[in-house]
């Protein structure tokens, strides 16, 4: 029996609400998350990855409802004693995250690939649904700003989003490899559909497109792909999406994401408050739908991973009638 399954590509706190509710609807074998490594970092001597942690507490039921980063039920001793001692604060690690880290460090010194270790420890945490970080190679976002050429934690944590941006840049991503776990799930002909999560599409999504033959696969694939507006109504619901596209002189809607994707996609998921955009949307050619995208509760992140779902079913019947 042939049965469909799914990738995910997603960044940070959104796109792991989405994951969260497409792993409800999908067993492991149906459903693997692309994740955002342009991120990752070295700090205090650890390697950092703050989109798969995001992305394993989520999925594992541990993601902290107080920060809406790091792990629920945190302490902060660690912290605390690194600032007795003149230590760097700027990018605060709780007792439990900072397990994490030296965790994944001393994996990595091991000689294990990011994809190894990532699997390893959200295994650890019982998580089942494959977690693929996009390239086992380092990249490493930065961000063009009137400050300069920042890092990115140093652009969006240290500095807290407050240089005006003027571009980006993937370094060390024309050199990265695709993870080749990522190219098995697109080369399964049971792939029925490829998802873009509400992920920021300039620090997010962007990061991953930038891998050689990544965008082309996109394109190229049989399996229909679409994305969900990370903006809603001129406003993003989680990180500094919107202010970057006011600073790069970028119209705030969703529109325009769907027109940044649009030589892949085939569908894209809207908002009800950005119905009136239905039009615009589909005038660039994609199939669209119209539903509540914010995710408040698990319900949301459930009824909005059925509506993509249903998207992709309608996409590939579509598909199927002409040919």
């Amino acid at each position: 029996m042939n049965i469909p399954c799914y990738l995910a590509i997603s960044g940070g706190v959104g796109g792991a609400k989405l994951a969260l509710g497409l792993s409800k609807l999908l067993a492991a074998d149906q459903l693997a998350i692309v994740v955002n490594t342009g991120d990752d970092f070295r700090h205090l001597g650890l390697h950092i990855s703050p989109d798969i942690d995001t992305l394993v507490y989520t999925l594992a039921g541990q993601s902290n409802p107080e920060t809406g980063w790091g792990r629920r039920d945190e302490s902060w001793h660690f912290m605390e004693a690194l600032a007795g001692l003149g230590g760097e604060t700027w990018f605060a690690l709780g007792d439990r995250d900072l397990a994490m880290n030296v965790a994944r460090t001393q994996r990595l010194a091991s000689g294990q690939t990011l994809s190894q270790v990532t699997a390893a420890l959200a295994g650890s945490l019982g998580i089942e649904h494959p977690i693929l970080p996009m390239s086992d190679d380092p990249v490493h976002t930065r961000v063009h700003t009137g400050k300069g050429l920042l890092e990115f934690q140093h652009y969006f944590v240290r500095d807290r989003c407050e240089p005006v941006v003027s571009g980006f840049e993937f370094d060390g991503a024309e050199a990265a490899e695709l993870n080749p776990e990522i190219e098995a799930w697109l080369d399964n002909p049971n792939l029925a559909g490829i998802i873009l999560c509400p992920s920021n599409p300039f620090v997010s999504i962007d990061p991953v497109l930038a891998l050689p033959g990544l965008r082309d696969r996109l394109r190229e694939s049989a399996a229909p792909v679409i994305a969900v507006s990370p903006v809603v109504g001129g406003s993003a619901i989680k990180g500094p999406t919107v202010k970057m596209m006011q600073e790069l002189s970028i119209p705030n809607t969703a529109t325009w994401v769907a027109d940044h994707y649009r030589d892949f996609l085939d569908g894209f998921i809207l908002d009800d408050q950005d119905l009136a955009l239905k039009p615009d949307i589909e005038a660039l050619g994609l199939a669209s739908h119209v539903t509540r995208t914010v995710m408040v509760t698990l319900e949301d992140r459930v009824s909005l991973a059925q509506a993509c779902l249903d998207l992709l079913q309608t996409l590939r019947e579509e598909l199927t009638r002409r040919s």
